[in-house]
């Protein structure tokens, strides 16, 4: 139910459904209703290498892209796992390319391997309470003082930070009234998540209980300079270098997810049998599984399409987003007909499409809003005034 993909994409596809079939949509319906982070998929997939993936060859990685990176999600997502998987793993694949980019040698050969091989995860902090995705407005304060920093301040929606051993945190190191230009300021930090300066309090939420979300409360960390990554008040630019590719991984498991519920409803369907015959014989039933899977293919293609041009160094602002926008609707809608075709039984846990339609509303609403891409495309593409 997919477009044909390459062969040595298919090659990394295979491998993980292959990991992802020892963790069964049972094992996720068990993770939704109890919750508690899982540690033995992470594990999984550290041992297989494939946290690495777009990490270079020097320090373990694979030196892959991001188009690569995209099939691993998107299958993961595609398997059963919907974002509950994938949001085990999404910031240990392509959150450290910051360091990547623009850390030291030294910083790549100490913090790059033991996110490799799953003996540290990370969460990125940079969403705080009142400042939404207004970025430039953050206030957690970074203060100088010798070799170190000291930070205060909160930080809201942190995924996986009750079981994270690091941070890449982004904290203003100089006032906002002091800088000229409103994107500077703003220094990026990894770090070790120090327990003893940092208190954090789990979000309860709607779906995806197996990857915590959390409110986190900074109290005078301590951050040697040498956890600093590139320049000081630098860090809105380092962070924006990882956007569209965080925006096309999102994409991808958006797509996955709803191919997962789509193919759960076809079966469903064709197997359901009401006034005597399947009730995949009724156009009402049907043509909405059909334009879902159309619409699911419209997307992957605009996906793979602003990765391509991710890994060939070439601007892709819009596409990444036109690609978020697209595959976050068409998985949603695709999760809603899943839900709406298998009827009564829909709204039960043990058919699973009523997990992935709550997944689904995370794509949607994160890493930005559907709104504030329209706003992007119709300033950036379009060229009409900027509205906010």
């Amino acid at each position: 139910m997919h477009t044909t993909l390459p062969p040595e994409h298919q090659e990394i596809r295979d491998a993980i459904l292959k990991i992802c079939a020892d963790f069964d949509a049972d094992y996720w319906l068990q993770k939704d209703k109890v919750g508690g982070f899982p540690a033995d998929f992470h594990r999984a997939m550290a041992q297989a290498g494939w946290l690495g993936i777009c990490i270079p060859q020097a320090y373990g990685g694979s030196g892959l892209g991001i188009t690569e990176a995209t099939v691993v999600m998107q299958a993961i997502a595609e398997s059963g796992a919907g974002m509950s998987g994938a949001s085990a793993v999404h910031m240990n694949i392509f959150g450290l390319n910051p360091v990547v980019v623009f850390g030291t040698e030294a910083q790549k050969q100490r913090m790059l391997p033991p996110l490799i091989a799953g003996q540290e995860r990370t969460c990125f902090a940079v969403t705080e309470p009142n400042t939404g995705l207004n970025t430039t407005q953050l206030k957690t304060r970074a203060v100088r003082e010798g070799d170190h920093y000291v930070v205060h301040g909160t930080k809201t929606f942190i995924s996986t930070a009750s079981i994270t051993e690091k941070v890449l945190l982004l904290a203003r190191t100089t006032p906002l009234e002091e800088v000229k230009h409103k994107t500077e300021g703003l220094s990026l930090f990894y770090t070790d998540f120090d327990r003893r300066h940092i208190e954090v309090h789990e979000i309860d939420k709607m779906g995806r209980k197996a990857v915590d979300t959390n409110q986190v409360f900074i109290d005078g960390l301590r951050i040697p300079l040498a956890d600093r990554i590139g320049e000081e008040g630098k860090g809105f630019h380092y962070i924006l270098h990882g956007m569209n590719a965080e925006r096309i991984l999102v994409a991808g498991e958006a797509v996955g997810l709803g191919r997962v519920a789509l193919a759960r409803a076809a079966e469903y369907a064709k197997e359901r049998v009401v006034f005597d015959r399947p009730i995949g014989k009724n156009q009402g039933v049907a043509h909405p599984l059909a334009e879902s899977w159309m619409e699911l293919e419209a997307a992957n293609l605009m996906t793979f399409h602003a990765a391509a041009k991710f890994d060939q160094g070439e601007p892709c602002g819009a596409e990444a987003n036109a690609a978020k926008y697209l595959a976050a609707e068409a998985g949603f809608k695709a999760c809603t007909t899943a839900v709406m075709t298998h009827g009564g039984y829909g709204y039960a846990k043990e058919y699973h499409v009523e997990r992935y339609l709550r997944e689904a509303l995370i794509p949607r609403i994160a890493p930005v809003s559907p709104q504030m891409i329209l706003n992007f495309i119709a300033e950036r593409v379009l060229g009409l005034p900027k509205s906010y």
